[in-house]
Parts: structure tokens; sequence; C-alpha cells
């Protein structure tokens, strides 16, 4: 992580604003201006504005690279508040009250294919480059190649924020106790990330910065 700066590319893919946004909301609460400062600077990017569209995707892994660089251990944390929180926008801004209704009022096993199938069709907004798909459902499985957010290595699967959304969104309308479980990782074995979701596992898969929090 050199710090230089990353300039877009016109054709690049892009993301959703949220996973900058809302880690930047997350660092500015925990660790403060100055330190979300110096992250941004380790990234080699700047602070976009709160009304940004889509941005691109290298400015976004480059955000949660830096981050992970920087904080160690404590990044998982970080990652998975803003994870929360980007689900919380989705919730108020993104998905209409009526819809939200009906998945609520659906038995769980039919409220999270109505769900699931929202999610596939807007996933562009969230892989970028990276391919989503339902892996199964049952357990309910995500699956993402090529995940562009994944860390550059780890030891044990890495992807927190993706994990977070899905939990607050299914743990909002779903299931109330809800626990996602990545079981495997870009960046730990090179190939798909998998998300389980756990209806009743609250707490199984959060960091422990968190649960500790």
């Amino acid at each position: 992580m050199s710090g230089a700066e990353h300039a877009p590319q016109d054709d690049e893919p892009r993301i959703g604003p949220n996973a900058i946004l809302q880690t930047i909301g997350v660092l500015d609460r925990h660790l403060g201006r100055a330190e979300r400062d110096r992250i941004m600077r380790l990234a080699g990017v700047p602070v976009p504005p709160p009304d940004s569209g889509m941005l691109p995707e290298s400015q976004c892994r480059a955000v949660h690279q830096a981050l992970r660089v920087d904080q160690g251990e404590a990044s998982e944390g970080l990652l998975w508040l803003s994870g929360l929180a980007t689900g919380d926008y989705i919730l108020a801004n993104r998905i209409p009250g009526f819809a939200k209704a009906i998945i609520r009022a659906l038995p769980g096993f039919l409220g999270a294919r109505f769900l699931a199938s929202a999610i596939t069709k807007h996933a562009w907004t969230f892989v970028g480059s990276g391919r989503f798909r339902v892996e199964r459902f049952r357990p309910l499985t995500f699956r993402i190649d090529d995940n562009p957010l994944r860390a550059d290595a780890a030891e044990r699967p890495s992807c927190f924020w993706h994990a977070a959304v899905f939990e607050r969104l299914f743990g909002t309308l779903v299931w109330p106790e809800v626990a996602v479980e990545e079981i495997s990782c870009a960046s730990v074995s090179g190939g798909p990330c998998l998300f389980v979701l756990h209806p009743h596992g609250k707490k199984a898969a959060m960091p422990s910065s968190v649960q500790s929090g």
C-alpha cells in the first residue's frame, strides 16, 4: 500500500458509494477525523462528497485494503460496522416500504427468497466487476466470484463488510437472529467468497472486536 493516488479509468467498473462513505463515518466516530484522513491518504483516495454517485471499484478496494493494513485485526470490526451502516442506508433509502412490508409478512423461507432475488438484481452495485449469485437456498448461501473488495491476502475469511450488509438486511426483514458466516474466501483460497446465512445464529460470525464491544 503505497499511498499513490488511485485515478479511475473511464470504463472502470463501479461500486455503490457506501463502500467508502459509511467506512468514513465509522472511522470518524471510532478513530477521529485526523486518523480517517491519514488512512484515506494511505489509500490514495480523495474523500468523496456525501452525495457521490457510484465510485470506481479500485478506490473502494484501496480504502478497504488500506484500513486492513493500517489497523490489522481491528479493521475487521470497523469494516463490519461499515457494512451494518450500509445495510441501514439500503433499508432506509433503497427498499420501498411496501416491499419491506411484504417481506416481513411472508414466512421466513419465502421472505428470504424474495429478498435474495432483489439483492441478486442489484448485485452490480456491491460487487462491481465481480459476479454474484445464490449458490443454494438451504441453507441460503451467497457466492461472489472475483470479489473486488476482498483482502489482498488473509489467513481466514475476511469479507466482513459484505457479511455485515447481508446480516443487517436479513436480520431486519426476515430472521431477527440471523448470522452470516463466510465459509470460503478469495483472500485465503483464491476461490469464490461464500456466505452462509444461519437463521438462528446471532453473533456467531461477528468479529470478536464487535462482540466484545
